[in-house]
């Protein structure tokens, strides 16, 4: 039995189902879960005292690439738009191998650690036939080196270039190919216990990468092996006249069709929804992975997030690939979405509070993890904290629940902790030493961007 102890607790945001702001109070933890909230005196095995410190649940990424670490400011690509860009990255991205994916992927999950990032969703679709086995390994062993919790999707594509698609013939594979290799990483990966740390999800990358029978024969097995479905979705224009000029509907349309919606089904972005698909959406509890930094950097517009608040539609928060961010950050993009919103829509954009909600709790419910997204008894023992006695944060401390988007926060979280164990300490991570990461993982960034 082991056991933490937060104790002093200046300002507690639980985010939970009442919205309850705490102050000066104990959290203690055992055995990776929450199990007593109060004023009381208390011991543990290990203490935080965080008496001058915010204390906020942590935060849940639902979309990311993490390979596309390696591939971030390449000036090639800074003014382009999604379709060009990604045809100009498929010649780059047809070379990650193992060393790639388990370098990149330390450095993503290192900097959402960072940022409070507790459990990441990774969307990897790319598998070159040199070398498309254990590329999946590499990002598990990766996570549990930092001690994240990890949400993997077995991306996949079968539409290439000679058939229309955009990606080159070196990264596809067979439907077949593709579904064999999914369900053995469910099986071997995908743990549905309440606190897992590992989870799996399947996930076709696009309509314009990937076949009708594809994504049709994704959505019964995912269904059979009880794991959820991921995709892109209503990105871009491009795709919408990709859709209507191939199939003759619009993109929601052409998915629900082939099985893709409901409660265990998110896309990533969700930009060009109309009022009625929304409804849709909300109706079927289908949810949406917003990637306000990505869409603004390709220029692919603004999702409608307060008409799919209001509907009911559920929404979390991601940061996205890495090289259309530039970064994993996800205290950054909650800011940049609080903003953008305020920019947009004015007094109708969500609250300061109701994005830090959307990056914990609507983050949570799109990953299928109630025991996920905030802090109180029974709950699973992840969350940040932030020392107030910071020069950047001198007179913002009348309202912690929203100070993370209208202020935002200039570095690293004081600490993160997930499943009850301390991962960030004094703004460096824990587990691995970030020099020798630093090293190791930019020699092979320059030696894969050289091929």
């Amino acid at each position: 039995m082991k056991t933490l102890l937060v104790k002093n607790v200046k300002y507690l945001v639980t985010c939970d189902v009442h919205d309850r702001l705490l102050e000066q109070v104990n959290v203690f933890i055992q055995d990776g879960v929450i199990t007593k909230i109060s004023n009381e005196e208390m011991t543990a095995d290990d203490v935080i005292d965080a008496s001058n410190m915010v204390m906020y649940p942590g935060l849940i990424n639902t979309h990311h690439h993490l390979y596309q670490t390696f591939s971030r400011n390449l000036p090639q690509v800074q003014n382009m738009e999604l379709f060009p860009w990604l045809k100009t990255l498929y010649e780059i991205w047809k070379h990650v191998d193992e060393d790639v994916i388990y370098y990149s992927s330390l450095t993503g999950l290192g900097e959402l650690l960072k940022s409070g990032c507790t459990t990441c969703l990774d969307h990897h679709y790319v598998f070159p036939k040199a070398s498309k086995d254990g590329l999946m390994d590499a990002q598990f062993a990766a996570a549990d080196a930092l001690g994240i919790r990890f949400h993997a999707t077995r991306g996949s594509m079968d539409l290439s270039v000679k058939d229309g698609g955009l990606p080159p013939d070196s990264v596809v594979q067979t439907v077949d190919e593709i579904l064999e290799d999914s369900e053995q990483v469910v099986k071997k990966y995908h743990d549905s216990r309440r606190y897992s740390m590992h989870q799996v999800a399947l996930a076709p990358c696009s309509p314009f990468s990937v076949t009708g029978e594809l994504l049709r024969e994704s959505a019964v097995l995912a269904r059979k092996l009880h794991v959820r479905l991921h995709t892109h979705l209503a990105e871009t224009k491009d795709e919408e006249n990709f859709t209507l000029s191939n199939f003759g509907m619009r993109p929601l349309e052409y998915m629900e069709s082939l099985g893709w919606i409901g409660p265990d089904v998110w896309y990533a972005h969700g930009i060009h929804f109309t009022d009625e698909e929304l409804k849709r959406l909300a109706e079927t509890k289908t949810g949406v992975a917003h990637c306000p930094i990505s869409n603004m950097k390709l220029s692919s517009g603004v999702a409608l997030i307060p008409r799919m608040l209001e509907l009911g539609v559920p929404v979390g928060l991601a940061v996205d690939g890495s090289a259309s961010n530039d970064g994993s950050n996800l205290l950054e993009e909650m800011r940049v979405a609080y903003l953008l919103h305020r920019l947009q829509w004015s007094q109708q954009a969500p609250s300061g509070y109701d994005i830090l909600k959307i990056a914990t709790r609507g983050s949570a419910q799109i990953l299928g993890r109630e025991e996920l997204g905030q802090i109180a008894e029974g709950m699973a023992a992840d969350f940040f904290l932030i020392d107030l006695n910071r020069i950047d944060l001198i007179g913002t401390q009348m309202d912690p629940r929203s100070v993370l988007c209208t202020v935002g926060l200039k570095g690293s979280v004081d600490y993160t902790v997930v499943n009850g164990e301390i991962v960030v300490k004094d703004q460096k991570l824990v587990p691995i030493n970030e020099n020798t990461l630093v090293e190791k993982a930019n020699a092979s960034f320059l030696r894969y961007i050289s091929n």
